[in-house]
């Protein structure tokens, strides 16, 4: 088997467990695309092959079937074609492998997955554990390895101090103070690039593209784990936010490219006689931004994005503000993309503008995932100097926006995601949502890569 030094060292302390009968659970954090599952599915055909003749079942859950479970059982197929079990090997039920008397047995550790009455006598593999429900894997998949006293392992990569894996992790520390038996093993980016130039190239990449303090280049390939419940933008990266270039009324010149976010105030809170104050309501915001290309040689190949106006209107229901801001969006300034708030009673303005100005309109609904990766994009053009804000001229619509970036917090949520948002009892955070949605569609002018859960 050609494993790298990090992997060998991994499958030899599992593989003696499991010979030994120890029943040693472990830890294991790789960087992301450094090989975590081709280890598993190395062991896997391992186990198969040693216990072909005498059976016993090895059982791995992944926090989703598909695509998750259904990835690791092609790949565990594809190596034992590998290894010449090619014709040898049979599924069952569509989740189980068998090579003889052995079985793998692959379970999704979704909450609502029923997978009570199976056993691992032989080794028990939790793949991405920092997704996986504590409660689900304590009660339905930890007892699976009890009756023989069968290893486990915990795969996966950093997220907050909460998660399964984290857990996991600071009770085998502790175990290894007291018997010196090493049941944790962290091997981040820099460990994986020794063994791979290739790999050193493609992170430093995503570093340059990221930023070093960016949540999914810190949890994912440095191994650290991110803070929660504080600053959504540290002092830096405010300071970082701030531009030389002065604030636009109305486009340059017709060969300047620009975009605009758009966040919607909700109808229920509008009124006629309200003011834009941090105890006031909702507002409409539009950001609007000229966009520059990096040169061919650059390592980011993002655009650069200049904030160079804002529109704000409170107290002004939806129908009213059609036309004028369909005209802003075409007339001033010629917008090429326009992302504008569609949850909720936004999808009839959303409908609206992309009626009037076509399929440069990009409607975006918000939920837990796709706010997590607007976040993480907004973070990621800030932390490579991508982004930056017109200079301050001391308007009401410029205080707003920097009083909502400073009072702007996070909060880790469960499958690597997080909220952003300003605390409504200091005020609102439409100018931080229209800056995300305008960085938004400044990234649909170029070639992106997907920011998000990384997935092996």
């Amino acid at each position: 088997m050609h494993l790298r030094p990090y992997q060998l060292e991994i499958a030899r302390a599992v593989l003696d467990s499991i010979q030994r009968c120890r029943g040693l659970t472990f830890s294991v954090e790789i960087a992301r695309q450094g090989g975590k599952n081709e280890l598993s599915a190395h062991i896997e055909v391992m186990l198969l092959t040693m216990f072909m003749a005498g059976g016993g079942s090895a059982v791995k859950c992944s926090p989703t079937f598909k695509p998750q479970t259904v990835i690791s059982m092609m790949r565990l197929k594809q190596r034992l074609d590998d290894f010449g079990f090619d014709g040898l090997w049979t599924t069952e039920m569509g989740y189980i492998i068998r090579l003889g008397a052995a079985s793998q047995i692959f379970l999704s550790a979704e909450e609502s997955s029923s997978v009570v009455g199976h056993t691992a006598d032989i080794l028990l593999e939790i793949d991405e554990s920092q997704d996986v429900n504590k409660d689900k894997y304590t009660k339905e998949f930890r007892p699976m390895a009890s009756s023989t006293n069968a290893t486990t392992v915990h795969y996966g990569t950093t997220w907050d101090d909460s998660t399964l894996l984290e857990q996991t992790k600071l009770s085998n520390i502790e175990l290894e103070k007291k018997d010196g038996i090493k049941r944790h093993f962290r091997f981040d980016w820099q460990d994986v690039a020794r063994h791979n130039p290739g790999y050193l190239d493609f992170v430093e990449a995503e570093r340059a593209r990221l930023g070093e303090d960016h949540p999914l280049f810190r949890s994912q390939y440095a191994l650290l784990p991110i803070r929660s419940g504080g600053g959504f933008l540290s002092r830096s990266q405010l300071a970082q936010l701030q531009g030389a270039h002065s604030r636009l009324r109305r486009r340059q010149a017709k060969d300047r490219l620009y975009v605009a976010g758009i966040d919607l105030a909700g109808e229920a809170e509008v009124t006629e006689d309200l003011e834009l104050t941090v105890g006031g309501r909702d507002a409409t915001v539009i950001t609007v931004a000229e966009i520059g290309f990096p040169a061919e040689d650059e390592a980011v190949k993002e655009p650069f994005i200049n904030v160079v106006e804002h529109y704000c209107w409170v107290g002004k229901k939806h129908p009213a503000l059609y036309r004028q801001m369909a005209d802003i969006l075409k007339s001033t300034w010629g917008c090429s993309r326009i992302v504008v708030d569609a949850t909720g009673v936004g999808e009839p303005v959303a409908s609206f503008l992309r009626h009037a100005l076509g399929n440069r309109v990009t409607p975006f609904k918000f939920s837990q995932v796709s706010k997590s990766t607007l976040g993480f994009n907004l973070l990621a053009a800030v932390n490579s100097g991508r982004l930056k804000l017109y200079a301050g001229d001391g308007s009401d619509e410029y205080r707003e926006l920097m009083f909502e970036l400073e009072r702007a917090r996070d909060v880790c949520r469960p499958n690597q995601t997080i909220n952003f948002y300003v605390d409504p009892a200091e005020g609102h955070d439409d100018y931080l949502m229209s800056l995300a949605l305008c960085v938004e569609a400044a990234s649909r002018l170029a070639p992106r890569k997907a920011w998000g859960i990384y997935r092996e």
